[in-house]
């Protein structure tokens, strides 16, 4: 299911969603004495620019941490969320 960043923005006018990754929305995120802010799969993101941008998976890992979860926009940056893993 494709969460639509319209309608979470409609709902939480403060958001500010990661552009082009929509399909990797998972919800928001709420914290105590923090605003809400939009929650990503980390994975689903990567894969998107691996699907989407052409890139390898390497190059998109590269790309997504500097680019995406690098770039701070204030307290409403959104969160990317890790899979937990059994070892």
């Amino acid at each position: 299911m494709v969460i639509e960043v319209g309608f979470l923005c409609e709902e939480h006018e403060n958001l500010l969603p990661a552009d082009g990754f929509d399909e990797a929305i998972l919800g928001l995120c709420e914290r105590a004495g923090s605003d809400v802010v939009v929650a990503y799969d980390r994975d689903k993101c990567i894969d998107i620019l691996v699907e989407r941008d052409g890139m390898e998976y390497e190059e998109a890992i590269e790309y997504f941490e500097f680019n995406v979860v690098g770039a701070w926009m204030g307290d409403n940056t959104p969160v990317f969320i890790s899979h937990m893993r059994e070892p």
